[in-house]
């Protein structure tokens, strides 16, 4: 089977995008990832593409997939003779948005794995 071309239009952090990589390292799929957090030009370009706002958007094989759950990714991947279908579990959940916990943290401009220093 030839590696399928894929363009992930991912945000930062957030459990939706979280889940789409997490079908991307269960399966070994290399990809490109866009963070449209972090470039305001990949949502433009997420944007134009899928013809609506919501994320995440994955283009594979030329077909944009928009506002997409991991689960909706592995499951199209697999109807469409891209995936062998594998009983494995993810590593995090792939049909879920973030945590109160994790937006309340990046309300308050937390990110996981930052460093918080007080000063006093």
């Amino acid at each position: 089977m030839q590696a399928p071309q894929i363009t992930a239009y991912l945000k930062t952090y957030c459990g939706w995008s979280e889940g789409v990589r997490a079908i991307f390292r269960k399966y070994d799929l290399a990809f490109e990832e866009k963070d449209i957090i972090k470039n305001p030009a990949f949502r433009w370009e997420m944007e134009q593409k899928s013809g609506q706002p919501l994320s995440p958007c994955v283009e594979i094989n030329g077909t944009m997939l928009p506002d997409i759950s991991g689960a909706e990714v592995e499951a199209w991947m697999t109807q469409n003779g891209l995936l062998t279908p594998s009983d494995a579990p993810a590593d995090a959940p792939t049909n879920s948005a973030c945590s109160d916990a994790q937006h309340a943290a990046m309300a308050a401009g937390v990110m996981p794995g930052a460093t918080v220093k007080f000063v006093g």
